[in-house]
């Protein structure tokens, strides 16, 4: 069998009264997962083929794109957390599974556990890549200087000035910086081919909507550690934390305070806060394994 073409479909959803086309990739066969891609400026569903092609041979893994983000225009949602949660409400609702398996990366990590807390059944159980909760700026700045986090965004969205701004910041040079610092764990991966293909996504149409949002904390699912570790209740499907070793320092911290509670269990493997989009096979072989 070959896995390694993926078919793609649309999901017309409907959140907060807005149309959401929601294009999804279908790859393998097997038992229903669901892989979430993480949620950042260079978000899009094909980081996550990589993985659904080495679980392919198991799992029949649907990969949808998050509204606001991904390698095609952008729906006209407002971005916020209550609309997130409600788009993955909707996305269960057209697609109910049951899974077998969920993943999700990063940012997304927090939103697929509150939506197995929403939808008992609907999990048998969850992978989390490199979980995070708290956007770039609120983690390097910290809570004191918030105020700021809402002025940036809201220069971001302006017209004319706002598209400006987010084209300086969301230049090649500045992504390939990016994902050499926190994003990929080798440097020799980032290569001008990998930096080409995450600029075609951060050229979509209202593409800085997206960015504007998850860089400031707007998308944050959670306003402390504290809440994070809350969402971990006894109501879940077991968990499993895939803990990259070369994940920075404050995001690293967070993996580990959720490891700490003992109600997750937990792997090293290798990469950063992008290791299922660098290292697919290792990452595939933890879940495997599990």
């Amino acid at each position: 069998m070959d896995v390694s073409h993926d078919q793609a479909k649309i999901l017309d959803l409907t959140v907060a009264g807005h149309r959401v086309a929601t294009p999804c990739a279908e790859i393998g066969e097997g038992a229903p997962a669901l892989l979430l891609p993480a949620l950042s400026s260079i978000s899009a569903r094909e980081e996550m083929l990589p993985l659904a092609r080495e679980l392919g041979q198991t799992y029949r893994c649907l990969v949808p794109d998050w509204p606001g983000f991904g390698a095609h225009p952008r729906a006209r949602l407002p971005l916020n957390p209550a609309n997130l949660h409600a788009f993955l409400d909707a996305l269960l609702a057209a697609a109910p599974g049951p899974y077998a398996l969920g993943v999700a990366a990063g940012h997304a990590a927090p939103y697929l556990v509150a939506a197995a807390q929403r939808h008992p059944g609907a999990f048998a159980r969850l992978v989390l890549v490199a979980p995070t909760w708290r956007g770039p700026l609120p983690t390097a700045m910290g809570p004191e200087r918030a105020a700021w986090f809402g002025r940036i965004r809201r220069a971001v969205e302006m017209p004319l000035i706002g598209e400006a701004l987010y084209r300086i910041n969301i230049s090649p040079p500045i992504i390939g910086r990016m994902m050499r610092a926190h994003v990929y764990a080798e440097a020799a991966h980032v290569t001008p081919a990998v930096i080409a293909a995450k600029h075609r996504i951060t050229r979509q149409s209202r593409g800085r909507f997206g960015t504007a949002a998850f860089v400031t904390g707007g998308l944050d699912p959670a306003a402390s550690r504290a809440d994070f570790l809350a969402l971990f209740g006894d109501r879940l499907p077991p968990v499993q934390v895939l803990r990259p070793e070369g994940a920075p320092r404050r995001s690293g911290a967070e993996m580990d305070a959720l490891i700490g509670t003992g109600r997750v269990a937990s792997a090293p493997v290798p990469g950063a806060l992008s290791a299922h989009e660098e290292f697919p096979r290792d990452i595939a072989a933890a879940i495997r394994a599990a």
